[in-house]
């Protein structure tokens, strides 16, 4: 089994696919082309294998499924494609899935990381002013026969704590900067916290917009891929396999339609998605444009999603940077202060 390919490899990969079908190149010829034309890469090995599947009698499905390297979904959707003539469509769909997938999830990691970062280093400076700054002034302070009191006392005890217990911070603090490190460039660690946290939080916020446009991209590929609106639901819900929250919401529309009800309804009685977008919906059943409309549906949730996102990011950096300047400074002022009484008192 070969490693999982990352999103952006995915889209490439389709999308070329896609590109051959459409000029008229079959699938085994197509793979012959990409092979050559590639350059040393991750998934060189992927296309190579695949090519000798395709060669050896395999369906372009089944290689894929025995390469290891592609999602469940990516192979069934390319199966159903493969079935109803839309082979190309179905290509299309999941290379601007995937997409949007890696374009996501670079916003995602850029607006946890920075945040992370930002409070990790004014930990860093707040326990190294309270743990060996504020020291040295109790030092002058004796000196001058004086001694820290108040504010400065009870944070010079707090900081005399912390040097104690500085070797345990130092490790603690190591492994949060690992753990960032890993998020930043680890696909796998970052996809597990990302799953953890989609779990959590799959129906609210931000995470519910994001996890409904998700979902209304897999009902668009679905749709546009030939397939019956029960098994585009079904399908979804294995794409979605890391939201329970949202499996369930395609279980619960499958069960209203199986009694009847149209599809736009059943999304908005199980609130999958807002009221306006299921009107859109409606209407666009009517038209015949159902799989159109569910994928501007899809485009405009994942907008309104992502500027949410970059809101609440605007929001917390000024406000970390405001509460770390502060804190510094009250730990610096309740020091200097009374040192600057005692030097006035002197002179």
């Amino acid at each position: 089994m070969m490693n999982r390919l990352s999103n952006d490899q995915i889209s490439i990969l389709c999308m070329e696919l896609a590109l051959m079908l459409h000029a008229g190149i079959s699938a085994d010829d197509g793979l012959h082309l990409m092979l050559e034309d590639q350059s040393a890469g991750g998934d060189r090995t992927v296309v190579k294998f695949l090519s000798e599947a395709v060669d050896g009698g395999t369906p372009l499905t089944g290689a894929m499924a025995d390469s290891g390297a592609f999602p469940a979904y990516v192979t069934g959707l390319v199966e159903v494609g493969s079935q109803t003539g839309r082979l190309e469509e179905a290509l299309n769909a999941l290379s601007g899935y995937y997409n949007n997938r890696a374009r996501l999830e670079a916003q995602v990691r850029s607006a946890l990381l920075y945040p992370a970062l930002l409070l990790l280093l004014m930990l860093v400076v707040v326990v190294v002013l309270l743990a060996k700054v504020l020291p040295v002034f109790d030092q002058v302070f004796r000196s001058l026969g004086g001694s820290m009191a108040g504010v400065a006392g009870g944070l010079l005890r707090v900081g005399l704590w912390l040097d104690g217990a500085l070797p345990v911070l130092c490790v603690l603090l190591a492994l949060a900067a690992l753990a960032l490190t890993a998020f930043a460039v680890s696909d796998a660690f970052r996809d597990r916290c990302l799953r953890g946290w989609r779990a959590r939080h799959a129906t609210r916020g931000v995470t519910g917009k994001l996890t409904s446009a998700r979902m209304a991209q897999a009902l668009s590929m679905g749709l546009r891929s030939g397939l019956p609106i029960e098994e585009s639901l079904d399908l979804a819900g294995s794409l979605l396999e890391d939201v329970p929250a949202a499996q369930k919401r395609c279980q619960d529309c499958r069960a209203k339609l199986e009694v009847g009800t149209p599809l736009a309804e059943a999304l908005k009685e199980t609130g999958t998605f807002p009221p306006v977008y299921c009107r859109m919906l409606a209407l666009g059943a009517r038209s015949g444009s159902a799989d159109t409309v569910m994928e501007e549906i899809a485009s405009r949730i994942s907008d309104d999603g992502e500027a949410e996102l970059q809101t609440k990011v605007s929001r917390v950096e000024p406000v970390l940077t405001i509460v770390g300047s502060l804190v510094v400074g009250i730990i610096l002022l309740s020091a200097m202060l009374p040192l600057l009484n005692i030097l006035s008192a002197i002179g």
